[in-house]
């Protein structure tokens, strides 16, 4: 059952991950402008504060399913984050890569902070660890959960990996310039935050 739990967190995550968004597309960039060293130090540190984010949101989820405004501040909050990385991915969307100029730990400190600002993921699993709990596919035990956790931390871990690693290989083998590929990245970024705008705009006009 232990091992059953682990594999469910891992191809629960790994799924969850597939989609673009504000992670895999950061990650992106990073392998792109300063190399899969980079990209490697951002997937551990995002990975490990993946852990406990999932440790949280599945021991939280009861309590968080009852907050009725919980949908609204995530929309919002990614507006912000969406907008903010889409602007400044666009800003610098000329600058040539400079791998120099990072330090050991920039992608590290970076990977802890999307960690944490990584609200798409608390949806994600009040619905999917809802679905695996109510099924009975995983337990609520202290030590189920810890595993399961592990298990997801594993599947960002190995979904991030395939996407830095594919993201070297089609600028390598497409010789894309870096300002086409951050311009896109930040078209993205922009789209993503509209998306948000665009549905609370709708659901506080035409749902109430």
């Amino acid at each position: 059952m232990i091992i059953l739990t682990f594999f469910i967190g891992l191809i629960a995550n790994f799924i969850g991950y597939i989609p673009p968004g504000n992670i895999n597309l950061a990650l992106v960039q990073i392998a792109i402008n300063r190399g899969i060293k980079q990209a490697l130090q951002f997937i551990i540190a995002f990975s490990c504060v993946e852990f406990f984010f999932t440790y949280f949101i599945m021991n939280a989820a009861d309590w968080l399913s009852q907050q009725l405004n919980l949908s609204t501040i995530i929309d919002w909050v990614m507006v912000v984050l969406f907008g903010t990385m889409g602007v400044v991915t666009w800003i610098h969307r000329k600058k040539a890569p400079e791998e120099k100029k990072y330090s050991e730990h920039d992608s590290i400190k970076y990977g802890i902070l999307l960690g944490f600002l990584n609200p798409m993921q608390i949806p994600f699993w009040m619905i999917t660890g809802t679905y695996l709990i109510t099924h009975e596919w995983i337990e609520t035990g202290r030590l189920a959960l810890v595993i399961f956790s592990i298990g997801s931390a594993g599947g960002a871990f190995l979904c991030l990996f395939i996407y830095a690693k594919s993201a070297r290989y089609i600028k390598d083998k497409l010789d894309l310039s870096n300002r086409a590929i951050n311009t896109g990245i930040a078209v993205l970024f922009l789209g993503f935050a509209a998306y948000h705008i665009v549905k609370q705009v709708y659901l506080h006009l035409w749902k109430h």
